[in-house]
């Protein structure tokens, strides 16, 4: 199956820009109420990775001494990530997105320029695996 199918594009995603700070990424993590973001350029729209709540904490305190005045100073591309949520091609293949989501709460996906178009969330994934499995049962009884 494609993963196309599974894909929420990134005009519904939430994403941080290369050129925020951290104090902005506190309040845009803030209000989506999720706890990592993917980073994409600004300009030509390529991923740069993902920014957690864990990495915006520490940055708070080691760089910011916990002073949102000095967070408004900061970019998110000073912030070390703990972990980096690894994109995929469109053109992967289920399996290695499947792999990825094992873990990750969500796989970035890139088309051939890197630009960023959006993420395949795990709970997509699960969704359309009950999905088949109930047809499957729905079938056999």
């Amino acid at each position: 199956m494609n993963i196309l199918f599974y894909l929420t594009p990134k005009a519904n995603c939430e994403v941080l820009y290369d050129d925020e700070s951290i104090r902005e990424a506190l309040a845009r993590m803030e209000l989506s109420g999720f706890a990592a973001l993917p980073i994409i350029h600004k300009e030509d729209g390529a991923y740069q990775g993902t920014l957690t709540d864990g990495d915006l904490l520490w940055a708070l305190k080691n760089r910011c001494n916990f002073d949102l005045k000095q967070a408004q100073t900061h970019s998110i591309m000073e912030i070390a990530h703990h972990k980096d949520y690894l994109p995929v091609s469109v053109s992967t293949d289920m399996n290695d997105l499947m792999n990825k989501a094992l873990d990750q709460n969500f796989v970035p996906v890139v088309d051939d320029r890197d630009t960023f178009i959006g993420i395949v969330t795990r709970r997509s994934i699960m969704a359309q695996f009950l999905e088949t499995e109930c047809k499957k049962t729905d079938e056999t009884a």
